[in-house]
């Protein structure tokens, strides 16, 4: 086992500190955007963060996105509606997907959803668990146009920068998370270069 030395352990730099950098987007300050994506999944905190931010006057919209989770008996769509709903938000303000299957389907659907409404994004905020947080936005940069800005706001309930190295199942998760990033965004490397090119000629 490891020693669960928190303070120490995150005032030290370590080799795999260029891990940390990867997988956990450093968080910035919210401003207001267009609108409060949420991709799929079974705990409840994404969707509370997410309608937080909408109270506090952040966006107009919250989108959250996933089909059948057989954990949950339902769609993971209606999962966070329900939760939206209890914490006062209201039902025409909260759109929905749920046929995604992964989280490319989550961008994928969020952004036909976005169209299909004609709502104007150009920034948008993106609610996720830490140790998920760069797939997620590379996920949804890869979908949406690259004028869209995303925020990211962060669910760091079970693992975050500061301790997912002090167990063995936090290590696990965030490895796992590493080989997704390079498995799943190789090929589009070049995709991006060119818009990149296009953008600067």
């Amino acid at each position: 086992m490891f020693n669960n030395h928190v303070g120490t352990a995150a005032s030290l730099k370590y080799p795999f500190d260029c891990l940390t950098d990867l997988i956990f987007v450093t968080e910035e300050e919210i401003i207001p955007a267009d609108i409060i994506l949420v991709p799929g999944g079974s705990h409840t905190k994404p969707m509370k963060i997410a309608s937080e931010l909408f109270h506090s006057g952040m966006a107009s919209y919250i989108l959250p996105s996933g089909g059948y989770n057989v954990k949950i008996e339902k769609t993971e769509w209606e999962f966070q509606k329900e939760i939206g709903i209890s914490l006062g938000v209201p039902e025409d303000r909260i759109l929905k997907e749920d046929q995604a299957k992964n989280t490319f389907d989550n961008a994928k659907n969020s952004w036909n959803v976005i169209m299909e409404q004609q709502i104007e994004v150009r920034r948008a905020i993106l609610v996720c668990k830490s140790f998920f947080s760069r797939r997620a936005l590379m996920t949804y940069q890869t979908v949406f146009p690259p004028n869209v800005t995303f925020q990211i706001k962060q669910d760091d309930l079970r693992y975050n920068r500061e301790n997912w190295f002090l167990d063995e199942v936090g290590i696990k998760t965030v490895l796992t998370e590493a080989e997704k990033v390079t498995k799943y965004f190789g090929h589009h490397i070049p995709n991006w270069v060119r818009q990149k090119e296009q953008v600067l000629s």
